[in-house]
């Protein structure tokens, strides 16, 4: 008896069982194209969020990597120290890389990194803490090389380096590299090479299609006197 009742519900006054209509067809449609798109869009944030995780990832690491490299470096370099030359104007001597220094195993202490950008500015890179170029690795987990057979470095991404000296009383004020704080009375002052440094490294990344690098991490720390 119920199936009769049934079967009837689904005869059309002409006897020909109906189907489905265009507007129930349509709203099918509808709600099947609204799923979709929200399990694409689903898709698409993933891919983003793991793709931001996996360089924030990165860029925290090269940015560590350069402060491994300086923890063992005298802040000026020990033979020409840092000091305002009198047969020279009183110009400041000592800062940033010496005379010849042109090479990343030049680098040996910490005004030399002031100014430098690994993977640019002169300098391939980026490098790790034993100053040497980190290869490009392919998703086999394979060294990428390069035309002439040597390690291709990792693309895209850039580590820029500052330095500035700080005021001894107050870290968040920079002072110019040849500053001084003259003795006076019982205050013994503080030499050129007394102050304390302040190392910061910006981690940049440029994708193969993007048209400018962009700032993916920014390490700061305090080296003392």
């Amino acid at each position: 008896m119920q199936l009769c009742s049934t079967a009837r519900r689904l005869v059309g006054r002409s006897g020909v069982p109906r189907g489905f209509t265009l507007l129930e067809t349509s709203m099918a449609l509808v709600i099947i194209g609204v799923g979709v798109l929200a399990f694409v869009e689903a898709q698409q944030s993933f891919i983003k969020n793991n793709g931001w995780s996996s360089q924030a990832a990165t860029g925290a690491y090269l940015a560590n990597e350069i402060r491994e490299l300086s923890r063992h470096m005298p802040r000026h370099d020990p033979v020409v120290g840092l000091y305002l030359d009198p047969d020279n104007g009183n110009a400041l001597t000592g800062w940033g890389l010496e005379g010849g220094e042109t090479e990343i195993s030049d680098i040996n202490d910490i005004d030399d990194l002031d100014g430098i950008t690994f993977g640019g500015g002169g300098f391939a890179g980026p490098i790790n803490a034993l100053g040497e170029l980190i290869p490009e690795v392919d998703a086999n987990g394979k060294t990428v090389e390069g035309p002439d057979g040597q390690p291709r470095s990792l693309a895209g991404w850039t580590q820029t380096v500052s330095v500035e000296k700080i005021d001894p009383l107050n870290y968040g004020t920079a002072r110019a590299d040849a500053y001084v704080i003259a003795a006076a009375g019982n205050d013994p002052g503080t030499p050129i090479d007394g102050f304390p440094l302040r190392v910061t490294v910006v981690v940049s990344y440029q994708g193969p299609l993007e048209s400018e690098p962009s700032e993916i991490t920014r390490t700061v720390w305090v080296v003392p006197p």
